[in-house]
């Protein structure tokens, strides 16, 4: 009886009433072991509506340090994340790497937190610190299972977020650009071939600086970014029409 109130609290608080249901019945599974097996088969069915309320319930029934504790909450992440709680879903997945360092699930768990942070960060013009969370932690992949196959995933979610910063940067320059702020536009624009030269908006950040310059009469400065452009992206676009080719139009 004690189990089953706690249950329903616990569910109230994080989930509502309603992720309780679907025929969970605490008072069925007599000690951990049982719940374990139900919850085990319930989430292995792709059943989280059952297997949410029971993973949840073990959390509370396992010893702090019981192996099993690393399954529970790796199940309980997925389940999080598969009803849309990447927060939560973020924070038990971390646990895992954090509590069971050593088991084979913590560097897929970490990356999983990682991943539940780089989805909260929707759109580059948007807050990055969820970005900037996940990056943070997909180094930390990186520096604690540089051994694991998960390492070469977390490489490249790197250069994903890498590509997403310097789009955000990019859009930072050209908002400045629309207004004829040219100074701030260029202190973005050389932001983003500073920090993010492999990405696909360094040469589009090259060609609005050779504009900006432009713009305000810096003839030294364009002629010097036309002649990186040329070595590093000779294949960006509109190159020709930013930077002819007969230097007394530069």
């Amino acid at each position: 009886m004690q189990r089953g109130l706690l249950t329903l609290g616990v569910c109230a608080t994080l989930w509502g009433a309603v992720a309780c249901g679907g025929g969970f019945k605490p008072s069925l599974y007599p000690d951990a072991d049982s719940l374990m097996a139900a919850a085990v088969a319930w989430y292995e069915a792709g059943d989280c509506g059952k297997a949410r309320p029971a993973l949840t319930q073990l959390v509370f029934d396992l010893p702090p340090r019981d192996a099993r504790l690393a399954d529970v909450r790796f199940y309980l992440a997925d389940c999080l994340s598969d009803g849309g709680n990447r927060i939560e879903a973020a924070r038990e997945f971390r646990r895992v790497a954090d509590e069971f360092p050593q088991h084979p699930r913590a560097p897929q768990a970490l990356l999983r937190s990682g991943d539940m942070n780089a989805e909260l960060w929707k759109r580059a013009e948007l807050d990055p610190t969820y970005g900037e969370t996940a990056m943070a932690i997909y180094r930390e992949v990186l520096a604690r299972y540089a051994d694991s196959p998960v390492a070469t995933q977390a490489s490249q979610r790197i250069t994903a977020l890498n590509e997403k910063f310097a789009e955000k940067t990019y859009k930072a320059g050209n908002f400045y650009f629309r207004l004829n702020a040219f100074d701030s536009a260029i202190l973005y624009f050389r932001d983003v071939v500073a920090n993010y030269p492999r990405s696909e908006f360094a040469a589009q950040a090259l060609i609005k600086l050779v504009e900006a310059y432009r713009k305000i009469g810096y003839i030294e400065e364009r002629r010097e970014t036309c002649e990186h452009l040329r070595q590093f992206y000779p294949d960006a676009p509109k190159l020709d029409d930013a930077c002819p080719l007969s230097s007394s139009l530069l």
